[in-house]
């Protein structure tokens, strides 16, 4: 049986993944008692105990607590931006960097919540040549609350009259960026405009392109083509083909850990909106890393994953 301990598993992604992991009878899930969660010499104990670590701390701390491992056999689930694009890390997006690769990493980095709708999207269509590396892309994108931990739930529950909607990054330097390059295979960094909603949680991650910018001015049928082929056979993404509504509403994969993409598409005006739906806490967050910690320990890849 495979030992875990979340470290940090009092926030909201590691109360999440804890939640993931509960009823399961194939991993044993390590706990500190209350009294020694800030305990140093206690989370070194647990640290180097358990098979998988999963860290759902501040960058600086899970810096730390990696340093704090002193064997060979500990292998590193990172939930924070620390790793996400450091040398001999693996990226955490199996349908992305490869399930293999995920499955005998020894240190893997679980990708941004944002991140993952905007690589998801990307990644395939510059690999198939679609998208090429040197475009300058833009991602429109609006997260439920949570997404911002503990600090921004309580700001939009405790407020007498929360703010409905607001965009942040204005300064564009949000930490997700570098990874979106880097992970999607781009040459320059997209314009990243996030937002938050005032809801718990759900996602919307929107990518426009002017197909007339692209080689070979592409179909949005040959995009969606591409996505398909890439993520067929997946049980967690999905491909939309047959969305005919007008809208498409920010809860939609609420409570769950998959992840839906969908291409948008007006040819005769050269336009495509590529678009991902996912929870900012389910694919984006807690599921991701019950998703990678299955494949690190030979499980099967969707256990205990809301699907």
């Amino acid at each position: 049986m495979t030992k875990v301990f979340v470290d940090g598993g009092a926030g909201t992604t590691g109360l999440q993944i804890r939640e993931r992991l509960a009823d399961r009878r194939d991993v044993e899930v390590l706990v500190l008692p209350e009294e020694q969660r800030k305990d140093a010499a206690a989370r070194r104990d647990a640290l180097n105990a358990a098979d998988i670590v999963i860290l759902c701390l501040p960058d600086d701390a899970a810096r730390e607590a990696v340093a704090l491992i002193s064997n060979d056999s500990t292998r590193v689930i990172d939930a924070s931006t620390a790793h996400r694009v450091a040398p001999g890390w693996i990226y955490g997006f199996p349908e992305v960097a490869g399930r293999d690769a995920v499955a005998n990493a020894k240190r893997v980095s679980n990708p941004g919540c944002y991140s993952t709708g905007f690589i998801a999207l990307v990644a395939p269509l510059v690999q198939a040549g679609l998208i090429p590396a040197d475009a300058a892309l833009s991602c429109n994108a609006v997260s439920g609350y949570s997404g911002g931990g503990k600090n921004m739930i309580a700001e939009f529950e405790e407020a007498t009259h929360p703010t409905a909607w607001r965009s942040y990054a204005l300064k564009l330097n949000h930490k997700h960026v570098p990874e979106m390059r880097e992970r999607s295979g781009l040459a320059v960094s997209p314009i990243f405009a996030p937002s938050v909603a005032n809801l718990f949680s759900g996602m919307i991650v929107e990518v426009p392109l002017h197909l007339s910018t692209l080689p070979g001015r592409p179909t949005a049928a040959a995009l969606r083509d591409a996505l398909a082929a890439h993520y067929a056979g997946s049980p967690i993404v999905r491909v939309v083909s047959d969305y005919d509504e007008s809208t498409l509403a920010i809860e939609r994969l609420t409570g769950t850990d998959r992840l839906d993409l969908f291409v948008f598409g007006d040819d005769a005006n050269s336009q495509v909106r590529l678009v991902a739906a996912l929870d900012n806490l389910g694919k984006g967050a807690a599921g991701a890393a019950a998703q990678n910690l299955n494949l690190m320990a030979g499980l099967p890849e969707t256990e205990g994953l809301r699907l």
